[in-house]
């Protein structure tokens, strides 16, 4: 950050150098994350199942959104016929509250193709909001939110994650985090042999590099895969 503010300096000629770029960072360890299996993920869908929250928690671990991601869909962002949603808007907590702002980059302003799994998730929050509209009458507010509050606002989304706490401790799953069911896509496409350009671009990274850094733990499983399709096909 402060590389790139110094880089800004020197080009407006306010400084003679940009001396940022003589600094040595340190190297950075890598920790392993603890990845969810598949196993532990139908366990938990289990759990979820008939919970408010459901339909939100089964689209992150169907889609890979992010949280903010999830809490800034809209019903018109999603085209269930064609089995498509695109990423338009996010919320972001500003001195007036919870207001929706565009992607930060134009990688997260992406389409995402939708599974059969994502599909009836998405059926069944239409359904249950249809519920909750009614039986808020006149206070609901239209926001047009797929995932909104009992009477149409915006979600907070530390109750999302409070709630995805309670619900992670009655699956055994004290370990993991909400941002962990999107690590989890990643993670089960990867060990599907999906190529990795096509993972950074349902995850919306900026490069490829990122997605390989993050799941580099996967790959040399892939890597073992290539080596014996490689003996099969030399005999």
């Amino acid at each position: 950050m402060l590389r790139v503010a110094l880089a800004d300096a020197e080009r407006m000629d306010l400084v003679p150098r940009n001396v940022a770029k003589a600094a040595k960072p340190p190297a950075l360890g890598r920790t392993e994350r603890r990845a969810l299996t598949p196993e532990g993920a139908k366990t938990l869908l289990s759990v979820l199942t008939g919970d408010r929250l459901e339909s939100l928690f089964v689209l992150a671990l169907a889609t890979g959104l992010r949280r903010a991601e999830l809490l800034g869909l809209r019903w018109s962002d999603v085209d269930l016929p064609s089995g498509v949603l695109f990423v338009r808007q996010t919320p972001q907590r500003t001195d007036h509250g919870l207001e929706f702002v565009p992607p930060k980059t134009h990688r997260s302003a992406r389409p995402l193709p939708l599974s059969a799994l994502a599909v009836r998730a998405l059926e069944a929050q239409r359904v249950r909001q249809a519920k909750e509209r009614l039986a808020a009458g006149e206070v609901w507010s239209d926001l047009g939110l797929v995932f909104a509050s009992t009477i149409g606002t915006a979600m907070e989304p530390r109750n999302v994650n409070q709630r995805f706490e309670q619900l992670r401790a009655a699956a055994g799953l004290d370990w993991l985090h909400l941002h962990d069911l999107r690590h989890a896509f990643a993670t089960f496409l990867l060990d599907q042999g999906e190529e990795l350009r096509t993972v950074m671009e349902l995850l919306g990274h900026s490069t490829i590099r990122m997605t390989a850094d993050t799941y580099g733990h996967v790959l040399p499983a892939r890597a073992r895969q290539g080596a014996s399709a490689n003996d099969r096909i030399l005999g």
